[in-house]
């Protein structure tokens, strides 16, 4: 297990604010740098590194970067407000450690511009957030992990009243919208309108389980709960949220490999033409056994079962060569509509071809995030 901290030492040993080397989207499509859900995922991985090990380098290297992305005036680069995308409120959770830390201004001013966002966002008729501007009426799975523990992080820390039915309703939308009445697995995508090219003309969800996004959702399920029970009272949101949870992995299991203990790009699909057994995906689900068995919100054989995955994560897809360590069979990015698949289908219509046709690519922040997310949790577990 040791081999995952000395493989994120070499990654921040090798990148900078100005040249984050776990960012394959910006890097392949030479775009600028700029705030970013995927540095989001690494820079928490860092941090929750620090809070597991206490090793200040860690902290550090958090501070210095993010320095890098935000301005005195708590504008962070390249950030538009009225895109409403709720990818870009991730990389503000790393904001509250470093402001109750440092206490820069800066900080704080960042957070509440990224709040403001939080209460503009436009909604469906349900009261879901859009996923985008660019996606009106649309719920994603992954807006949830991107938005919800941010937004209740917020409100319960600065806000003027500790109302979180909000947040709860996001999740409720959620599982009586898009959960799969045959599988109990949630679907990627929900119109409300069910008139995008995509959407089931029944039901307005999209026609595939993607395995990340549904480590996505569990993430946002067992990130916000982790902030709720540090606060007294919410009792009946706690069970309503671990109740969620509980579903989702004990619908998740049935679909793990049986001979490596990973998880499928497409979820229920195993003998799917070129379908494989993807990283960030099995590694978001490993965090969420480990962190709430921790927290001791699920079963306790899921820590059994969470540890399983990380290791055969470290056997089947961390690769040494050379002293240089890789993290391999990442999805690079996967969604509905908008704009064209980054692989040979270029139609994001939430088929099976689709999901796999986009590419798979090495040492990506989606899936380095995860893994050592779920890697600060085992640490944090053997303490116990």
């Amino acid at each position: 297990m040791e081999e995952i901290r000395k493989f994120l030492d070499q990654f921040i040993a090798h990148s900078s604010p100005e040249a984050p080397i776990w960012n394959q989207e910006a890097r392949l499509a030479n775009q600028p740098i700029c705030w970013s859900y995927i540095d989001g995922c690494m820079i928490l991985a860092i941090q929750y590194m620090f809070n597991a090990t206490q090793d200040e380098n860690y902290l550090a290297f958090a501070e210095t970067f993010i320095d890098y992305y935000i301005d005195e005036e708590g504008n962070p680069l390249g950030y538009d407000e009225g895109e409403y995308n709720c990818d870009a409120v991730n990389e503000g959770k790393v904001l509250f450690q470093l402001y109750a830390i440092t206490k820069k201004s800066k900080y704080r001013k960042a957070l509440d511009k990224l709040y403001r966002q939080v209460l503009l966002q436009p909604r469906t008729k349900e009261g879901s957030m859009w996923h985008k501007l660019l996606y009106p009426q649309q719920v994603w799975l992954d807006g949830l992990y991107m938005v919800q523990p941010f937004a209740i992080q917020y409100q319960l820390t600065f806000g003027n009243s500790k109302d979180v039915s909000d947040v709860i309703r996001q999740f409720k939308n959620v599982m009586e919208s898009m959960k799969d009445p045959r599988t109990g697995l949630l679907y990627h995508g929900y119109d409300c309108t069910r008139t995008a090219f995509w959407a089931q003309p029944k039901t307005g969800c999209s026609a595939n389980f993607w395995t990340r996004s549904l480590g996505w959702y569990a993430m946002a399920l067992v990130d916000t709960l982790e902030i709720l029970l540090s606060h007294e009272g919410y009792h009946q949101e706690k069970q309503q949220l671990q109740r969620y949870l509980t579903e989702l992995i004990e619908a998740v299991i049935p679909y793990q490999d049986p001979k490596t203990s990973l998880f499928f790009q497409v979820t229920d699909k195993p003998k799917g033409e070129e379908n494989y057994l993807e990283t960030s995906g099995s590694a978001a689900l490993s965090y969420v056994m480990l962190k709430a068995s921790r927290l001791a919100i699920l079963p306790s054989q899921y820590k059994k079962i969470g540890e399983t995955i990380l290791r055969a994560l470290v056997k089947h897809k961390l690769v040494i060569k050379n002293g240089k360590f890789t993290l391999k069979d990442i999805c690079l990015v996967a969604g509905l509509g908008g704009m064209p698949g980054k692989g040979n289908y270029k139609i994001r219509d939430g088929s099976y071809e689709y999901y796999i046709s986009e590419p798979v690519v090495n040492d990506d922040a989606k899936g380095i995030g995860p893994f050592v997310y779920a890697y600060s949790e085992w640490l944090q577990l053997q303490r116990q």
